[in-house]
């Protein structure tokens, strides 16, 4: 099963049409529906996509992903330790390096052994991970 993590970058890029990474996004996130990948993300991401969307006109649209995201057995809850390993790694960066959130789903994709992102923050990158536009 080819597995690829859905990120708050790649979210919001998609759904705002005024987003200057929007046309890539549309099309990266096109090519996962036609390769049948099987998507996932995390109940953190997507509260960074509620906060994010709360006052534009696609702030639904994270509901509905956030809904077909469950129904599917595809949102992931982190655990206690991708908790801990992202405290640990948010603890020893700098400024400029990784937020919270992007540690806790580098230590979430390191555990379920996903590779890609779909997203082009250069975080992901960084951390090892092939990032999807």
């Amino acid at each position: 099963m080819n597995l690829v993590f859905l990120d708050t970058v790649g979210l919001l890029a998609s759904w705002d049409a005024d987003d200057q990474w929007h046309p890539a996004a549309v099309a990266a996130l096109a090519e996962l529906k036609r390769a049948k990948t099987v998507a996932t993300t995390t109940s953190f991401v997507l509260l960074e996509c509620a906060n994010a969307a709360a006052r534009r006109p696609y702030r639904l649209a994270v509901e509905r992903l956030r809904t077909q995201m469950e129904i599917k057995g595809r949102l992931v809850f982190p655990t206690d330790e991708d908790w801990r390993q992202a405290w640990s790694a948010y603890r020893q960066g700098t400024p400029g390096q990784p937020g919270v959130v992007d540690q806790v789903s580098f230590a979430v994709m390191r555990r379920l052994g996903i590779r890609q992102a779909f997203t082009n923050d250069r975080h992901f990158q960084e951390a090892g991970f092939e990032t999807l536009f």
